[in-house]
């Protein structure tokens, strides 16, 4: 007799995987604890397999839960896919979510996706801006979400990664290597300040050679060796690489990838989408380079 898998189950599994933990998973599925590994354990038994390693400090996957994780999240975004569709989907409406030019890859596009499929009523508008920018048009209730790149969090915010500044230059190129340094940066950049005051205490001179509105702008003249720019490590955009500079130029300090979401909300689906894009980031590890 063929036996089926409980998908609440399995859904709660996919989030303790995602999160590293029951107690984030319990959060963000908005169950207790106990529920959340009575689910887990419920699992395990239909299974009779464990599918999570908890004779650490952290709980981690054991090699049958890692066999099971990719079946789970197909398995889930199916279901998903075919609610969205078949079903009376109450949820509709817009979300508005706001993100620095240089944070939307990786993880956003796969957020917005997985959000397509689950809510497909519901019509998302992404802004891409500098977080100044952002941070105002969030404080005049013109965004849901945003994600900002700060040295701190504010009131209300959470921290979904910590990250270094590291440079990047033209492939093999020699930019680097110049006296006074040559910098391009966009006018809003919130990094561009703070860099100057490395070169600064460094002793090495510098100059703004490249200033534009526009980010492909900076790209471009990056990956022409006019200048050098600096990203957040793991964001560096196409045609330019990490520069090896051995030293030569100062390191750079960390920055928070923080998110702030509008309170009230005007849907519970805002929540929904916020709760992606904290799983998104914690599912690439991306949150554990935090501290």
């Amino acid at each position: 007799m063929a036996r089926n898998l409980d998908l609440t189950a399995l859904r709660s599994f996919v989030a303790v995987a995602d999160a590293g933990g029951v107690t984030r998973a319990s959060g963000f599925l908005n169950l207790t604890q106990s529920a959340v590994s009575m689910q887990i354990k419920r699992l395990e038994e239909m299974l009779g397999v464990d599918v999570l390693d908890r004779s650490g400090r952290q709980v981690a996957l054991t090699a049958a839960g890692e066999q099971l994780l990719g079946y789970a999240r197909r398995m889930l975004a199916m279901n998903d896919e075919v609610m969205g569709r078949l079903t009376r989907d109450p949820h509709e409406g817009e979300v508005v979510l706001g993100v620095p030019h240089d944070i939307v890859y990786p993880v956003i596009p796969q957020v917005l996706q997985h959000f397509a499929r689950t809510f497909p009523r519901m019509k998302v508008s992404l802004i891409s801006s500098f977080t100044r920018v952002l941070k105002a048009q969030f404080g005049r209730g013109e965004c849901d979400i945003i994600l900002t790149t700060e040295d701190t969090v504010e009131p209300g915010g959470v921290t979904l990664a910590e990250l270094p500044l590291v440079w990047v230059g033209a492939p093999g190129g020699i930019a680097w290597k110049g006296r006074p340094l040559k910098l391009a940066y966009e006018h809003n950049c919130i990094f561009r300040q703070g860099v100057q005051a490395a070169l600064d205490d460094a002793g090495i001179a510098w100059q703004m050679a490249v200033e534009s509105d526009s980010t492909r702008t900076i790209e471009a003249s990056v990956s022409a060796d006019l200048a050098v720019h600096t990203v957040l490590a793991g964001s560096e955009p196409p045609y330019v690489e990490r520069i090896s500079h051995g030293g030569t130029l100062p390191d750079l300090k960390r920055m928070k990838v923080n998110m702030y979401v509008a309170d009230p909300v005007h849907s519970p689906v805002v929540l929904e989408m916020a709760a992606m894009i904290q799983r998104a980031y914690l599912s690439r590890g991306v949150g554990r380079a935090a501290g």
